[in-house]
């Protein structure tokens, strides 16, 4: 959730630090701050409660000079968002000043040991314990009057401290005595190092390193990195010093660049084309009609010996993880059971021996998500990722996965990553599919439909003039239905998952033949209800639901096949989508009410990529 970034270089470190927060921005944040240290060993603190454009105006006036420093945005977990608990936190003395992202659940009782010596604390926040510690330490250490420490002593002071923590952290810190250094450690909580010939980057993620290098290195669970203009060195906890590797950032400036787009939101509703397209690129194979995944590590024979699937996620991946399990069973015959990560971490279920866990998750830092298959992980079950982060915690631990390509999602609201994510769902459905019952000739045919996909969401994109209209003609509405049926009842549930994220708005999705069982009680005139309905299989059914609102009085906006020419005659306002095979309508339907909640969401003054209270990468349970 929180951002974390560092500077250690030739530069003035405040510069590049406001710049790399505001990039953190979609991370979800309710305060900010930076530290930067000078050549004369003195500790400049700038923070502030609430968005980054008040922490600019006041380094406009107070800019700290130093040529090393750390920044972070802060989601409120200890304390309310405060100038008091933003980040960064100093020791009590100003000797170590720390940003810290993640939950130190045992701060209590370290808080408690501290107090009793004495110390007294300004904040709420489990960071100034850790703060507090460090220099605790640091007063431990023998160090020669009018000498610095050596980089060995901060590290083991470092890893000293960190041993007590109960929790997760990614941290900067910073020591006054040595500007010439940050050092950085991780447990559960993401942090990359940006390396380039004069400098060095630390970062929460890969996204505020754009246009500074192009060389990124990972920080994994236990290891502790000494940061310094010219060198990097970093330590295991129980290996020692280690030889880290130094791969490519394959982010393009304009990846994390409006353009000409007025919220990031809308510019990824619109990169859905070209994201669908990287998922696909390289594993379609109509040679043999099936999907080719190169990072699953198990064998098609280890594969093939699979009894069923486990799908755990979060959130809008919990929709994609739906859609995958009506996807597969329909496919590949195999049963397939779909968890909430956040239920399943402390649940004790039985799964069978021959199950394959799959953790569904853009950022691959979801917190519950993590924990679900580490414990499907220690219970011997082969656990694979379905991810959009090259890195990321999840993407490290599991056995192996599969990458989203749908390159970096900067609006709190999934949108391209989710329909990457169906489209991986399809994929893997086809690739079980072939390995069991289907045959060659359906693989073949599935194939030629996915391949035409691409078009067809370009041709949907054209549906947001008719979105805007109806959100323009519903922008007051405060509570939604969303029905479907089949594939596209979990669009339903999505649309809905939209609708509130980002105009605050009270939105249900239902399968809509739940109506009468309870939620047809909300139907009034206005409570509109949004049907998405493409034709198929269960087309009639879905169209008995509707009238059964008609007949209530609500109104109906109805997301249907571009030649459906009945739903006029009931329907109050018709979004037409492009005709697609049935298994494919989720990644088409869901556009347009990606639309209408970008759009009622501007008509009431929403803030589309920060929506309030929300955070794209939830690290904390």
């Amino acid at each position: 959730m929180c951002g974390i970034v560092g500077y250690v270089g030739d530069h003035r470190a405040a510069d590049f630090l406001l710049e790399a927060l505001r990039r953190l921005e979609y991370r979800g944040y309710d305060s900010a701050g930076i530290a930067a240290v000078d050549l004369n060993s003195h500790i400049h603190i700038v923070k502030t409660a609430g968005r980054i454009d008040s922490l600019a105006d006041r380094l406009a006036n107070e800019m700290p000079v130093g040529t090393t420093g750390i920044g972070h945005t802060r989601w409120a977990t200890h304390g309310p968002a405060t100038q008091i608990n933003a980040h960064p936190h100093p020791g009590p003395h100003g000797e170590i000043v720390v940003v810290h992202n993640g939950v130190i659940e045992n701060y209590a009782a370290l808080k408690n040991r501290l107090q009793q010596k004495g110390y007294q604390f300004k904040s709420d926040t489990d960071t100034e314990v850790i703060a507090f510690m460090l220099e605790d330490g640091f007063k431990q250490l023998s160090i020669p009057p009018g000498k610095a420490p050596s980089d060995e002593a901060l590290v083991g002071l470092v890893q000293k401290v960190l041993a007590k923590l109960q929790g997760t952290y990614g941290v900067g810190i910073l020591f006054r005595c040595r500007p010439d250094l940050v050092i950085a450690a991780r447990l559960g909580s993401p942090l990359v190092i940006g390396v380039s010939e004069d400098a060095h980057f630390l970062a929460s993620d890969a996204s505020p390193l754009v246009g500074y290098t192009d060389k990124i290195v990972y920080l994994t669970d236990h290891q502790v990195a000494l940061i310094k203009a010219d060198s990097l060195q970093i330590a295991h906890r129980d290996l020692g010093e280690i030889t880290h590797n130094v791969e490519k950032l394959e982010i393009a400036s304009g990846d994390v660049e409006l353009g000409d787009f007025e919220h990031y939101m809308l510019k990824e509703i619109f990169e859905q084309p070209q994201s669908i397209e990287n998922a696909m690129r390289g594993r379609l194979n109509l040679d043999n009609a099936t999907a080719v995944f190169g990072g699953l590590n198990l064998t098609p024979q280890e594969l093939r010996g699979v009894d069923r699937i486990l799908l755990t996620a979060c959130g809008t991946s919990w929709h994609a993880a739906m859609v995958g399990e009506y996807l597969i069973e329909e496919m590949a015959r195999i049963p397939v059971e779909v968890e909430y990560a956040s239920e399943l971490r402390y649940r004790n279920p039985p799964v069978p021996r021959r199950t394959l866990v799959f953790g569904i998750t853009q950022s691959g830092e979801t917190a519950d998500t993590l924990a679900a298959l580490r414990e499907m992980k220690r219970k011997g079950h082969p656990t694979l990722a379905i991810c959009n982060v090259v890195g990321s915690s999840i993407a490290q631990e599991a056995d192996g996965g599969i990458y989203l390509h749908a390159g970096p999602e900067i609006g709190v609201a999934s949108t391209k990553a989710y329909t990457s994510q169906l489209v991986v769902m399809a994929m893997l459905g086809l690739y079980f599919g072939r390995l069991n019952h289907l045959s060659f000739d359906q693989g073949y045919r599935i194939i030629r439909a996915m391949q035409a996909l691409p078009d067809a969401v370009r041709k949907a994109l054209t549906t947001q003039d008719q979105a805007r209209k109806i959100a323009e003609k519903y922008q007051t509405s405060n509570n939604f239905l969303y029905l479907g049926r089949y594939f596209n009842f979990p669009t339903a549930l999505e649309g809905a998952l939209k609708l509130k994220e980002i105009s605050y708005i009270h939105a249900e999705g239902y399968p809509a033949a739940e109506l009468k069982h309870g939620p047809i009680a909300l139907v009034d005139e206005n409570t509109p209800s949004v049907f998405i309905m493409p034709q198929g299989v269960v087309y009639d059914k879905v169209m008995s639901n509707l009238q059964e609102i008609k007949a209530r009085g609500g109104p109906v906006i109805a997301i249907a096949s571009e030649d459906d020419h009945e739903i006029d005659n009931y329907a109050d306002d018709v979004i037409r989508i492009p005709t697609v095979e049935e298994f494919l309508q989720p990644i088409v339907s869901v556009i347009p009410l990606q639309f209408i909640a970008y759009h009622i969401a501007l008509l009431r003054g929403c803030d589309v990529d920060k929506p309030r209270n929300l955070a794209k990468s939830v690290t904390v349970e």
